[in-house]
């Protein structure tokens, strides 16, 4: 069972994570000490974190954090503004944003998450 969008945010804060914007239930957040963005976003009543699509080859590492699943479609919305762009498969076939989505059960799951992450990212 997934953990709730509030729990997710504050663990979020608690690592020390900037908060830059908030729009239409799309929240960006950095990284701390470093310009790297990350999305929280509900998908329905799932709170998801969507991370650059860069790191898709670390996505098999990052899945095996107990209580940490994959969604294996790519994670579209057009107000991740600092990720990529691609064509959506949709009526329109328009360029949007899109990302690496990700579920938890546990706050220590996005805790060890993110603390992978940051190492990836610092190499």
């Amino acid at each position: 069972m997934s953990i709730t969008l509030e729990q997710i945010a504050s663990t979020l804060n608690e690592l020390q994570c900037r908060t830059n914007f908030n729009i239409k239930n799309v929240t960006e957040y950095m990284l701390p000490e470093l310009k790297e963005p990350v999305y929280l976003h509900v998908d329905g009543k799932t709170p998801l974190l969507i991370i650059r699509p860069a790191f898709e080859i670390f996505s098999t590492e990052l899945v095996t954090i107990d209580g940490v699943r994959a969604k294996y479609d790519y994670y579209h919305n057009a107000q991740m503004t600092r990720f990529p762009t691609r064509k959506n498969k949709g009526l329109n076939e328009t360029l949007t944003h899109y990302g690496l989505a990700f579920e938890f059960d546990t706050t220590d799951s996005i805790k060890l998450f993110i603390n992978r992450l940051i190492e990836i990212v610092k190499g």
